[in-house]
């Protein structure tokens, strides 16, 4: 922070302490105003709490014990105020007395120069009081089944993610952390897929949920439509949402190589962007098509939540196996016979093989053969998908998304070619 010529430093400091701290106490000074007579403190109390921290960071000289004993007094006299309220309404809101804890802090930072973390420390403070009402309406809807399920991604990227050794290993030359890295973006598409349907449940429409769906999965998003369109009675409707799904799958997939292997997307960008497009808006043109009123109706379901350990560990070994049966093919077979693992392949998942394909190329898989291969591995799984549609569908909706996705798999082999 830059200081004035005309103020010593010290007095600079006094007026942030006040300043920061007024802003949390005008805050409070706003609860009690509003009808809650024992919301502690008010635009007074708070920055002489404020400046009780800066003056004992300033008498200690930076020591951590004085400021430490401060502290505690302070601590003390809010607890006498904490027993008072419990006496005398019976609430237990702590909410004020932690605040003011936070403001003493404030003041210490402030003689340290460390002004951008008092700063925040004070905006996120005062914000944290502003939303409660918000805040706790949020916390009651929330499913708890979500909070493990974000604990689970937090072990998955920040605890497992960086024990892994970041050097290949074994014959297959297989990067531990790189591997885990794909399961962890991978999940983190799929979840975000996950929560946005949640959140547009009830208010989103059947091919808004056919994007958010073909996000996380375009192979259980046509599987789930399929049979929902046997009830339904809306082929167009249902059939367009199909192949649109497919197309957000070009999305997603372009997004996994950019980021594992930009050189992959650098030769099948145009492709990738070309048959979304195409796949968009074709199954937009199809499904609105349709009677007017199946075009308008709202179709919701409850989506599974993708991120699981166990659905994780699954992919993990998956990923493991096609990088694995990549590199032999290539190294054994040829280009051949990655193409033809490719179309194997494409016929269940396409995700694990492809992620596969972009840690091995181009160390032991040649670029060209690479993008042909995933290429190959898209369009069987668009065919795949025509067959599940076609298999679990109504007669005329899943005769529809046949032919339709076979149109997509034979425009996905086009551009082999030039890949």
């Amino acid at each position: 922070m830059i200081y004035p010529d005309w103020l010593p430093p010290e007095a600079t400091q006094i007026i942030v302490v006040l300043f920061l701290s007024f802003l949390i106490g005008l805050e409070r000074e706003e609860r009690k105003t509003n009808g809650d007579p024992y919301a502690f403190g008010g635009v007074r109390t708070y920055p002489l709490i404020g400046l009780i921290g800066y003056a004992m960071s300033a008498l200690s000289g930076g020591e951590l014990l004085p400021l430490t004993l401060g502290f505690i007094v302070v601590a003390a006299f809010l607890l006498l105020s904490y027993w008072h309220k419990l006496d005398a309404s019976g609430q237990s809101g702590v909410t004020g007395q932690m605040s003011a804890l936070a403001t003493y802090l404030i003041g210490a930072l402030v003689f340290r120069e460390l002004f951008w973390l008092a700063t925040t420390l004070t905006v996120a403070s005062v914000l944290l009081l502003e939303f409660k009402a918000g805040l706790e309406s949020l916390a009651r809807r929330i499913d708890p089944a979500d909070i493990l399920t974000v604990t689970q991604f937090l072990l998955l990227a920040a605890v497992i993610l960086p024990l892994l050794p970041n050097a290949p290993l074994g014959r297959f030359s297989i990067n531990p952390f790189q591997a885990w890295l794909v399961v962890v973006a991978v999940s983190a598409v799929s979840y975000g897929s996950y929560l946005l349907q949640r959140l547009r449940q009830g208010r989103s429409g059947l091919l808004l949920a056919a994007l958010a769906g073909g996000a996380y999965s375009s192979t259980v998003t046509t599987v789930v439509l399929s049979r929902r369109s046997v009830a339904a009675g809306s082929p167009r409707l249902y059939a367009g949402a199909i192949l649109m799904a497919s197309g957000i799958m070009y999305l997603r997939l372009g997004v996994f190589l950019a980021l594992f292997n930009p050189a992959l997307l650098q030769r099948l960008w145009l492709s990738f962007l070309l048959l979304a497009a195409a796949a968009l808006l074709g199954g937009w043109l199809w499904a609105k098509s349709g009677h007017e009123a199946a075009a308008r109706r709202q179709e919701d379901y409850r989506p599974r939540n993708p991120l699981e350990i166990g659905a994780a560990l699954l992919f993990a070994l998956l990923f493991l196996a096609m990088l694995a049966a990549t590199r032999l093919a290539s190294q054994y077979l040829g280009a051949g016979g990655v193409y033809a693992l490719a179309a194997v392949m494409g016929v269940s998942d396409v995700d694990p093989f492809i992620m596969g394909i972009t840690q091995s190329t181009p160390a032991l898989t040649p670029l060209p053969v690479a993008a042909s291969a995933i290429l190959i591995a898209a369009a069987a799984n668009n065919a795949a998908k025509g067959v599940y549609a076609c298999a679990l569908g109504a007669r005329e909706a899943g005769r529809q998304s046949l032919w339709l996705l076979l149109a997509l798999a034979a425009l996905g082999l086009l551009p082999l070619g030039w890949a």
